[in-house]
């Protein structure tokens, strides 16, 4: 099992590293699976006992300049390993300003992440900052519980507001409340609400637009028959809400979300090379 990548092109180092910020907010330990093509972040805090989880995929020919990886065997041609993700976020920072920066999976006393981070320097010779990251291998037998989660029947699907709008009224919210309804329709209309015994408090947004999917798409098909206007809703805990947009660093082209009603709420930021799903649970 083998496995070292290098990145020397700036711009593509920052994305990267603001990706890995991103993933360091929402998860406190997530699997890194690596494949030939593709790099994935996956969160898997099991849906079922009120955990969020997240699915992060990037394509690695649009980051790395050298790619290289041996996976377990020749028909599992893949790795996957379980680490801190605001580990590999600090390595990252110091390497700003870096000419390169290399990955290697290592093995000394115990499996980590090499990150070496070469600086600029007035000399000739260049200085080299090593970071060590311990990682668990996941043994194969156990590649299952990671899959991609399946995108559940959503009754809704509805492009967001600016994210940065969304965040602000969220947190304003969250000194409120700790759940956060919201609901959407099919005319493109969007509704954050929050009930206590004390107040009431309800943010209207209109004219989102909706997926193309939301209709088209065979298994959404309920979709023609139903009714534009008629809202679904989830309740959901709103500090997940609030780290997925307080963290968010991607800079989405595209950021929707689908609800299913009193189910889950299915988060999708897109942006050319990255797409970032979360899950997070309804509360009954």
């Amino acid at each position: 099992m083998r496995f070292r990548a290098k990145i020397v092109d700036l711009a593509c180092l920052n994305h990267f590293s603001r990706i890995i910020n991103t993933i360091a907010r929402l998860a406190k330990t997530c699997i890194l699976r690596l494949t030939v093509c593709k790099l994935y972040f996956i969160l898997s805090d099991k849906v079922a006992n009120g955990g969020a989880s997240m699915w992060c995929e990037l394509s690695q020919g649009n980051f790395f300049d050298e790619f290289q990886m041996e996976g377990v065997a020749a028909e599992h041609n893949e790795i996957y390993l379980e680490l801190v993700p605001e580990n590999l976020s600090r390595a990252l920072k110091t390497a700003q300003s870096a000419k390169a920066v290399k990955i290697k999976l290592t093995n000394k006393h115990c499996p980590c992440l090499r990150v070496a981070v070469e600086l600029p320097s007035l000399s000739s010779s260049s200085r080299i900052v090593t970071h060590d990251i311990p990682v668990g291998v996941i043994p194969r037998r156990m590649w299952n519980d990671f899959r991609e989660p399946s995108v559940p029947d959503f009754d809704v699907s509805i492009y967001l507001p600016v994210l940065k709008t969304m965040k602000s009224v969220v947190e304003r919210m969250k000194n409120l409340s700790n759940f956060i309804v919201i609901e959407a329709n099919l005319s493109g209309e969007m509704n954050l609400k929050i009930e206590t015994d004390l107040v009431s408090v309800t943010t209207h947004f209109k004219d989102l637009g909706n997926p193309p999917w939301a209709s088209e798409d065979g298994c959404q098909s309920s979709a023609q028959g139903r009714d534009l206007e008629s809202m679904a809703e989830a309740c959901i805990d709103i500090k997940k809400l609030q780290q997925l947009l307080a963290g968010q660093q991607v800079n989405p082209t595209k950021a929707l979300c689908n609800i299913v009603r009193k189910r889950i709420v299915h988060f999708i930021l897109l942006h050319e090379e990255v797409s970032l799903q979360y899950f997070i649970p309804a509360i009954a």
